[in-house]
């Protein structure tokens, strides 16, 4: 039986309108808490660095201001980029936000991809996989209450321990796209973070190579679509907002190099040839029920809030429109 869904929203903080970052934080801050009382499950943070629109550089920060305006929705990061962070201070920070949020912090992960970031950070793009490999098993002995003593190739720590270890340890969940990349998220996370579908067939086989039962995985999933009571009318709304958000993607390398993926001339071609969907309630419910029966590991389905420049006010009208007509009738399905 499939199991039924928590609905996310992906937030990355990012302001290309330039309005002040008091208020835009404010808004949003709000519009997350009125989520969670729509029946709104989970919410996603995600981090990149030097971006001129705000993108957020400080996830875990904004976590703790999310923890203390809601009560039982999970919170997670969709992704930290571990190459570029100290493993024992990310420890130390995601124990306190587990602490902080009664054991409702995920810790997500992701090995990063934008070569001005790690060479501001002063790492190699190249030392990617060992610095995942380590870093997470540095994560995993602090959280243990164990010795972070360790000898590797990218770090050395003393005999020390780490406090206060957290009651509950967050979850450590792995972001990937590429096959190699998928494969060790089933072997050293608890659970995989997809982007539009991709990798999970991967993935499970990931886990049975691991040596895992289906059961020790999880897969929060990571849609790119609109869903509206008219989706095309509010694709002519926003649809340059989606032309901004995926040709920054593609410079910055997100799908390869840049020099071999072409960048969307208009809103056009990318509701023609994606990522992004355009879905109306019955379609949503439709594709979001599939998905979890045909893939059960599925746990979390997660919507960007709004897209880059677009205001708080009209996301929050799709947010309210999926958590009135979308969330309910997945669940009723998936529970009959």
């Amino acid at each position: 039986m499939a199991r039924i869904p928590r609905f996310g929203l992906w937030y990355d903080f990012r302001n290309p309108a330039a309005r002040p970052f008091e208020q835009f934080y404010a808004e949003t801050l709000d519009q997350i808490a009125w989520a969670e009382g729509l029946g709104f499950g989970s919410v996603w943070l995600t981090e990149h660095h030097f971006a001129e629109d705000g993108y957020t550089p400080s996830p875990l920060v904004l976590a703790a201001a999310i923890g203390a305006r809601t009560k039982t929705m999970r919170i997670g990061t969709s992704v930290i980029l571990l190459p570029l962070a100290d493993p024992v201070r990310l420890a130390e920070d995601a124990a306190t936000l587990s602490i902080l949020t009664g054991g409702r912090f995920d810790l997500g992960l992701a090995a990063g991809y934008r070569e001005i970031e790690f060479e501001t950070f002063k790492r190699a793009l190249i030392n990617r996989p060992s610095l995942m490999e380590e870093g997470v098993e540095i994560i995993r002995r602090a959280w243990a209450g164990e010795s972070i003593e360790f000898h590797g190739k990218r770090f050395q720590y003393p005999d020390v321990k780490v406090y206060p270890v957290p009651p509950q340890p967050p979850r450590l969940l792995i972001g990937a796209m590429a096959e190699p990349a998928i494969d060790r998220a089933a072997r050293i996370g608890d659970g995989f973070l997809s982007t539009l579908n991709i990798g999970h067939d991967l993935y499970v086989a990931g886990l049975e190579k691991a040596g895992k039962a289906p059961t020790d995985g999880a897969i929060c999933a990571g849609q790119w679509v609109v869903i509206d009571e008219d989706p095309q009318a509010t694709w002519a709304r926003i649809g340059d907002h989606a032309v901004y958000q995926l040709n920054q993607y593609i410079e910055w390398g997100a799908f390869g190099p840049p020099s071999d993926v072409p960048r969307f001339p208009n809103k056009e071609a990318i509701a023609e040839h994606g990522p992004y969907q355009l879905w109306d309630g019955p379609t949503a419910v439709d594709k979001l029920v599939e998905l979890v029966q045909t893939t059960p590991l599925v746990e979390d389905i997660v919507l960007w809030a709004q897209l880059p420049g677009e205001s708080v006010e009209s996301g929050s009208q799709r947010i309210e429109y999926v958590a009135r007509h979308v969330i309910p009738e997945v669940t009723r399905r998936l529970s009959a």
